[in-house]
Order: structure tokens, then sequence, then C-alpha cells
């Protein structure tokens, strides 16, 4: 379960940093950002620093990251025509897997709309069987490493 001090994050918490403008298909009828779509938000940041920062090519790698855990806490309502800040961490880093950490941020603010994340195994895209991450993919994420923050 997260710890209550994720609200307390900041945008210096963490190491990168991807603009993302809402569509109004992101709303629900309660006129704000379903939840769901923070999902999609935590695979766009992730599966964006991979492929341009760690040289993964999802149908050409070697080796795929497969999510086999995920959460999110939720602090404040977005809702479009917001403009949003994603941010991402690396918390741990293990030989075939990695665990990330995802703030959300309305433009502008620096308390975190929201502060989710999950974690990826890599696994051979053919036999889908547990392996070493690739030495690219392991400096990439070793750029995004750190030590304190939100939920571990």
């Amino acid at each position: 379960m997260p710890e209550s001090n994720l609200k307390a994050l900041r945008r210096t918490d963490f190491e990168y940093t991807l603009p993302y403008r809402t569509r109004w298909s992101d709303n629900d009828q309660y006129s704000h950002i379903n939840n769901s779509i923070y999902y999609h938000l935590f695979d766009s940041i992730v599966n964006t620093y991979l492929i341009e920062s760690c040289g993964q090519e999802p149908q050409k790698s070697p080796s795929i990251g497969l999510v086999v855990s995920s959460w999110c806490e939720f602090f404040a309502p977005l809702s479009f025509p917001d403009i949003l800040d994603l941010c991402l961490c690396v918390k741990r880093l293990g030989r075939s897997s990695v665990t990330y950490e995802i703030g959300v941020f309305k433009q502008g603010s620096d308390s975190p709309a929201a502060v989710g994340g999950y974690t990826h195994v890599f696994v051979d895209s053919q036999s889908r069987q547990s392996t070493a991450m690739s030495p690219a993919v392991r400096s990439g994420l070793e750029a995004l490493l750190v030590t304190v923050t939100g939920k571990l």
C-alpha cells in the first residue's frame, strides 16, 4: 500500500518529465479524468522513456517489459482541457525487473494530482521467460534511479 507521504512529492523528486495535453475523451461523466486513464498516462511516459532513452523497439527488441503489479493514489481532480506534466523515476532496479513511480501534475502546479506506479519484469519477447534486461535498458533506467520518495 502506498505511504501517505506521496502527496508531499514535488516535481524535483522525479528525473524525467513528459507533457501531456488532455483530451475531451479522457473525461468521464463527472467531468474529470477517468481513473483508468491514469494507467494510460503511466504506460505512455514509461514506454516513451524506454523507446527514447533505452533503445527499446516494441516490435523488434529481444526482451519486453510486462507489468506484474500497479497502483495509483489520487489527490486532486484533473479534467480536459488541462495540460499535464507526467514525471517519472525508478524506485527499484533488479536484474530483470524495475519499479517505476509516476507523478501526475497539472502544468504550473508543484503538488501532484496523483502518484502511481508499476513494476515491469523483462521477459524474452518470444518465450516470455524472465531475462536480464539489456545493458542499454539498464543504463537508461539507472539514470532515473532515486533512493528517497513516495511509495517504496
